[in-house]
């Protein structure tokens, strides 16, 4: 699926994806992509559900409360949470 994502998003290296898009009270599927860089990479809302419900589609064992990172190189859906957590634990 990494791949067909990276097809789908060129120039993405880090998809995002959560329940909880910013423009709504309910919750509803939601996606932001991000560059090798970490910049911001911009889509447009049906990209944007496409992309969050095959992720959260493929992952029906998750607890969708908070927000996942796919890395695209890899393939490695984890917490959006570790990736501001450095090697000590601590954030």
């Amino acid at each position: 699926m990494a791949a067909l994502l990276a097809d789908m998003v060129p120039g993405a290296r880090t998809i995002r994806v959560s329940q909880r898009d910013p423009g709504h009270i309910w919750p509803s599927p939601y996606t932001r992509a991000y560059g090798a860089q970490g910049q911001l990479i911009r889509l447009n809302r049906a990209r944007c559900l496409t992309v969050a419900r095959w992720v959260i589609r493929a992952h029906p064992e998750l607890s969708w409360d908070g927000a996942y990172d796919l890395d695209l190189t890899t393939g490695v859906l984890r917490p959006a949470a570790e990736a501001y957590t450095d090697a000590s634990g601590e954030r």
